[in-house]
């Protein structure tokens, strides 16, 4: 059986889309015997949905900005001393205080986050040995006419789509592996360097949609959430600042997975925070979320219709917002 094969099973067998052939069965072994270490770690959570809207009630946005930090559960982040310029965006405009991670480990919330569906469970997969042909964000994008960028951090060059280079994960950089972009020349030139991300904002060229990769260090996966703190405020808040975000952007910062102790709901208990100038002050939801009701989000915001994978049927989050 070939890896393209395996990209085309049932949905009800993505979570069984191991990729056997270029992994470390070991890793397969580790993975299942944390899972059912830890199985007593599972909580209840309430499944309370959102509060019910007007119909067709939607806000939309000239441009969206995804953030996505790494494995800390909501406890060590929400108010925390060490994320005090994150808790301020959370005072000031929305926090999801029942938001929940898919899986453990990464990977599959990164393809949540991009496909509506996890797809895999093995982080050390790279886009060569297993591209995705699923829908995508990138692909409804695209039929939208809207424009998108991924600014990922050392990433070593324009339309890189390989593996791990220095603090630069793959894995946390799910659009690279999509086969809208890999087998798309000028798709590809859409996945550059972080450092790409200030020219665009100065020059009033940033696309709709941003998919924003901060490395190993600066998204609190290495190091401490303190340089995950600082790396936030240095880099997001001369956009929340700027005249194109305060007509109509929208920014959001969430933690891929909560460590390990925590298997709640697939990825365990994380901090989800709605930044945006219609975003109601201050406001708090105890709706159940989990990633595919932030691409949802994403995507409707932008106007985008049609919603790959689990999103189609993912709970709305406009509660966040005012109505425009």
């Amino acid at each position: 059986m070939t890896t393209d094969t395996l990209a085309h099973r049932p949905k009800d067998m993505y979570l069984c889309r191991l990729h056997i052939f270029s992994v470390d069965p070991f890793r397969v072994l580790a993975l299942a015997c944390c899972v059912l270490a830890l199985a007593g770690c599972v909580g209840q959570v309430a499944k309370t949905p959102p509060p019910p809207l007007p119909p067709n009630q939607s806000t939309r946005f000239g441009h969206v900005f995804l953030v996505v930090e790494e494995n800390h559960n909501y406890a060590d982040v929400v108010a925390s001393p060490s994320m005090p310029y994150l808790n301020s965006l959370a005072n000031q405009y929305g926090l999801a205080a029942n938001y929940f991670a898919n899986a453990h480990p990464s990977i599959p919330d990164y393809f949540m986050l991009a496909t509506g569906q996890t797809l895999t469970l093995i982080d050390a997969v790279t886009p060569d040995v297993f591209p995705v042909s699923d829908d995508n964000v990138i692909r409804e994008l695209i039929a939208a006419k809207k424009t998108w960028k991924s600014y990922a951090e050392d990433l070593p060059a324009v339309a890189y789509t390989g593996g791990d280079s220095g603090n630069y994960a793959v894995r946390h950089n799910p659009l690279a592996y999509l086969t809208d972009v890999q087998n798309d020349p000028a798709q590809k030139q859409n996945l550059v360097p972080f450092t790409h991300f200030s020219v665009d904002l100065s020059t009033a060229n940033l696309p709709d949609y941003s998919f924003i990769v901060p490395n190993l260090c600066n998204d609190g996966h290495d190091c401490p959430l303190t340089t995950a703190d600082a790396w936030l405020k240095t880099n997001l808040d001369p956009v929340i600042q700027s005249p194109v975000f305060q007509k109509d952007g929208l920014l959001i910062i969430v933690f891929d997975e909560a460590d390990l102790t925590d298997f709640t709901a697939g990825g365990g208990h994380v901090a989800a925070v709605m930044v945006s100038p219609m975003a109601k002050h201050g406001y708090k939801s105890i709706a159940f979320y989990q990633h595919q009701s932030v691409l949802r989000l994403t995507l409707e915001g932008l106007g985008v219709t049609k919603l790959p994978g689990d999103a189609a049927t993912a709970p709305a989050m406009w509660e966040f917002f005012s109505t425009q």
